[in-house]
């Protein structure tokens, strides 16, 4: 594995991102599930009760973007 990594950084950076991106893409397509880690359940269960209690408390997609655009 060492010798793969080191080709691999051989590479150009915009390949590398390529490769990590058809990694990606191969993981989508097979049909094995992705464990998801405990913490990461806890983090979404907390996120959700936040939102539950007060649904006004959140931005959209839409309303982030706008913001994170506005911001740089």
């Amino acid at each position: 594995m060492a010798n793969v990594l080191e080709e691999l950084e051989k590479l150009s950076v915009a390949e590398r991102l390529q490769l990590v991106e058809d990694l990606w893409d191969s993981i989508a397509r097979s049909n094995t599930e992705v464990p998801i880690p405990q913490w990461q359940k806890d983090e979404l269960a907390r996120r959700k009760e936040i939102f539950l209690r007060n649904p006004d408390s959140v931005l959209t997609w839409d309303q982030a973007k706008r913001d994170i655009l506005q911001s740089q």
